[in-house]
């Protein structure tokens, strides 16, 4: 069934008797304006959402997965605390670089290229852990790891935002807001192959736990390849912003069930526009004029949030061992059910009502229950009595359902929805650069504050989303549903 827009000034339909007009693209504001009214029925649009979403699901499980084994690995290669934290944190040095290369290929070369190219290094790396012989390799192979996650980042950013409609259910900030979800169900199916594992293997085979857990990540990377050339197009508006207005009107036929028609001007005025094409200046643009609140603020938010969801969730299996004292089976189910009960149902929570309730509203209130979570842990300590430890796993939870209502689910919403097509790359790259810089230091910190605080520890991961309340309570931009895209075509890039 065909899909009609009522005509407008920018993208008006011709009368037509025989059936329903198509819409009529004269220029990239019309590409960007169909989206925002959002997919036809049938069409493959929420399909590239849910291949864009896989990539996130590996970016989690590739992170998460070392976080059960980090102490065979250890005894493995006789490693120190701090040679300990460098295998840990190679991964997140590795998405450094990717994150701030990936946001600009994703802006030079467009969408589609970067998303075909960077699944492979989840597969080469995965493998090259699985049969690692020694903690160099290991690194370095977490290291190549890490490179696909930042470059994948930016672009799952730009397909979730540019496939999806501008406001109601199932709108831009929502569907970026679905990473969150997924990222958690990533942790807990990793904690659900770590449980499968450790209750088959003998225990004479126990070492090879984190092998067979690192190697799996090379299965849905392998299955995400398989699948996405059936489905993946290049983005519409990005097409269109490099002056492809008929490459841009196949895509929104072929994935997003929208057959409309070039104008017989179209040759003319696409002479005319100008094409926006990725450059290295373009970062600095984001330090500019409006962009500059705006990058303050997401940057703030991400680097806030990946310091102390890393120190806490990366921690997790350790905090709850020395809470309860108890066996690795205990420590794994305890760590699963927190993780599927918070952090997974605040995300989806956040999802559904981001569209009325917005992001900013949200991320405050995300970022109040994590303050006040870390605050309890602090003066709670170590744990000595049943309702002690009672109380240090209930804020445990409180955490986590505040990362997954509010910073875990729109970090990205403020990174993506920030900045425009022509932007968006860079925007999330350089975000994410910046992210996963918080994210490596908390990782290679923590081992060795939580060392030598032990619980005190909790009271400096309570700046972290301190510092996220204050940004919000300073700058108060709203993302969700706001025509971001238009911006390009109210200016020169």
């Amino acid at each position: 069934m065909s899909t009609t827009f009522a005509p407008t000034a920018s993208a008006a339909s011709a009368a037509s008797t025989t059936g329903p007009a198509k819409p009529v693209i004269r220029s990239a504001s019309d590409v960007s304006d169909l989206v925002n009214r959002g997919a036809a029925a049938g069409s493959d649009a929420r399909i590239v959402v849910a291949i864009a979403l896989g990539g996130v699901f590996l970016d989690a499980y590739d992170l998460g997965a070392l976080a059960f084994g980090l102490k065979d690995v250890s005894r493995e290669f006789s490693l120190t605390p701090a040679g300990t934290g460098l295998v840990a944190s190679a991964i997140t040095f590795g998405a450094i670089f990717g994150a701030f290369f990936g946001g600009f290929l994703t802006d030079k070369i467009g969408r589609y290229r970067v998303f075909m190219a960077d699944m492979f290094f989840f597969v080469v790396a995965a493998l090259a852990c699985a049969f690692a012989p020694n903690a160099w390799v290991l690194g370095g192979a977490r290291f190549v790891m890490g490179l696909g996650v930042g470059i994948d980042l930016p672009v799952a950013m730009a397909f979730l935002a540019e496939f999806s409609r501008l406001s109601g259910r199932g709108n831009k900030a929502a569907r970026i807001a679905t990473w969150c979800p997924v990222w958690y169900a990533a942790i807990s199916i990793s904690y659900l192959l770590v449980l499968g594992f450790y209750s088959t293997l003998p225990a004479s085979h126990s070492g090879l736990l984190w092998r067979l857990i690192l190697g799996f990540g090379a299965v849905p990377a392998i299955i995400i390849i398989a699948v996405r050339s059936r489905y993946i197009s290049e983005s519409p508006v990005w097409a269109a912003n490099q002056g492809d207005l008929e490459g841009a009107a196949r895509i929104l036929k072929r994935s997003y069930g929208i057959d409309a028609e070039l104008a017989p001007e179209v040759g003319t005025l696409a002479d005319r526009a100008p094409v926006r094409t990725g450059s290295w200046r373009n970062y600095g643009a984001l330090l500019r004029g409006v962009y500059l609140r705006r990058t303050v603020l997401a940057t703030v938010i991400g680097i806030a949030s990946a310091f102390a969801y890393n120190a806490v969730a990366f921690g997790l299996p350790v905090i709850i061992s020395s809470f309860l004292a108890q066996s690795m089976l205990t420590t794994i189910l305890a760590s699963l059910a927190l993780n599927l009960c918070f952090a997974f149902v605040g995300g989806l929570i956040a999802v559904r009502i981001v569209p009325a309730v917005g992001a900013w509203k949200l991320t405050v209130l995300g970022y109040a229950l994590q303050l006040i979570s870390l605050l309890g842990l602090a003066v709670v300590g170590r744990p000595s009595s049943v309702p002690e430890v009672v109380a240090a796993v209930a804020l445990l939870a409180l955490f986590l359902l505040g990362q997954g209502i509010g910073p875990g689910s729109h970090s990205m919403t403020f990174a993506s929805l920030s900045y425009p097509t022509s932007l968006r790359g860079v925007g999330v790259g350089f975000n994410q650069t910046l992210m996963r810089a918080s994210s490596a230091a908390s990782l290679f910190l923590f081992p060795v504050l939580a060392a030598a605080l032990s619980t005190r520890v909790f009271w400096v991961i309570a700046f972290a989303p301190l510092c996220g309340l204050l940004a919000l309570l300073a700058i108060r931009w709203e993302p969700s549903g706001y025509d971001v895209d238009a911006e390009d075509f109210r200016r020169g890039v």
